[in-house]
């Protein structure tokens, strides 16, 4: 596995690669406190597994990729990222895997530019219609309380309140969702300053998880992974997705696992990817 250097336009994006240049090219998208590193045990896979495995920091993640202002990190421009970093790298079409952030991008661009993708792969984030359906309240539940968090975070200090008391808030986080002990490190040490972490956050601030318009209907082999103990993300829009993806649909959902599957779970995440992507090859 090697670092790799993305410059699209005005911002060059960090990240990692592995795997034979010839092989079918895999780009996977972190979420949020997270930085690519999420996915390191998938990139190795994927990379052993001959395919061309490519995770990087996103908008505001990577210090050479940081717009300072808040409209800059609207789903519009995370999408453009990602097909930007797929035109950098000479990609015509590439299998795409998002989680949580990265997952919500992942199906925008599912939905917006299918023709890119041989397949998708989303974990623990719902199709942004079915997101909406739960936050209205029309599939029961309590996804509404379980997002209540959002305007913690969209909150313009939020960052200095996460990162006070040598990032008390950040850490405590980490540890109340599950994430394994001493895999957070890496993320503390990303997001530990105010504009590292704002950025971060301004994705919370610019962008929408319920925005459907103009998204068009998902047509690549997909398949969502859902976790049963995810705090934030629940069950009933999880199983709303299904209704949203018109190609081939495959569900799977982690029993006992949290929201961090690729750090709690990776060996177990590996299969599932191989077994999806080794389907269309």
């Amino acid at each position: 596995m090697d670092s790799i250097e993305i410059t699209v336009g005005p911002l060059t994006f960090d990240g990692w690669v592995a795997g034979p240049e010839a092989g079918e090219r895999v780009l996977l998208l972190h979420g949020f406190p997270q930085t690519s590193r999420a996915w390191l045990a998938q990139v190795e896979a994927l990379g052993t597994a001959g395919y061309r495995a490519v995770a990087f920091d996103q908008r505001g993640y990577s210090p050479r990729a940081r717009p300072a202002e808040v409209d800059a990190y609207g789903s519009p421009q995370l999408i453009a990222d990602v097909i930007g970093v797929a035109d950098a790298l000479a990609i015509d079409r590439f299998h795409l895997v998002g989680h949580d952030w990265g997952g919500a991008v992942a199906w925008q661009v599912g939905g917006r530019h299918a023709d890119r993708l041989h397949t998708l792969t989303v974990v623990s984030t719902p199709h942004p219609a079915a997101m909406r359906l739960a936050l209205d309240g029309e599939l029961g539940g309590d996804q509404p309380q379980r997002s209540l968090y959002f305007e913690i975070f969209r909150d313009p200090s939020s960052q200095d309140q996460f990162l006070a008391n040598d990032a008390l808030g950040l850490k405590n986080l980490f540890a109340i969702s599950g994430m394994p002990e001493g895999k957070a490190g890496p993320y503390l040490d990303a997001l530990g300053t105010p504009e590292a972490l704002g950025a971060a956050l301004n994705w919370y601030r610019a962008a929408d998880l319920t925005l459907t318009e103009g998204l068009g209907p998902i047509t690549s082999p997909t398949m969502y992974v859902w976790s049963t103990e995810d705090l934030a993300l629940g069950r009933e829009a999880a199983d709303a997705t299904g209704r949203f993806v018109e190609g081939p649909y495959r569900f799977e959902v982690l029993e006992g696992v949290g929201h961090w599957v690729s750090e709690q779970v990776p060996e177990r995440l590996n299969g599932l990817l191989l077994d999806h992507l080794g389907r269309t090859d």
